[in-house]
C-alpha cells in the first residue's frame, strides 16, 4: 500500500473529525448529521481520496 496516500487519507479523517467536532449540536442538525454520525462521515470522506 502506498503510505502518502495512506497518510493523506488519515489527515483527511482527523482534518474532518476536528472541523466538524467544534460545531454545536444546533449547526450539525442544520446540516443534517448528528454527533455519532461524524466518525463514519469523516471515514467515508477520507476513503474517496
Amino acid at each position: 500500500m502506498d503510505f502518502g496516500k495512506t497518510f493523506r487519507r488519515w489527515a483527511s479523517y482527523r482534518k474532518t473529525v476536528r472541523e466538524l467536532s467544534v460545531l454545536d449540536d444546533r449547526e450539525l442538525n442544520d446540516l443534517g448529521i448528528t454527533r455519532g454520525d461524524i466518525q463514519p462521515l469523516a471515514r467515508e470522506h477520507a476513503e474517496r481520496i
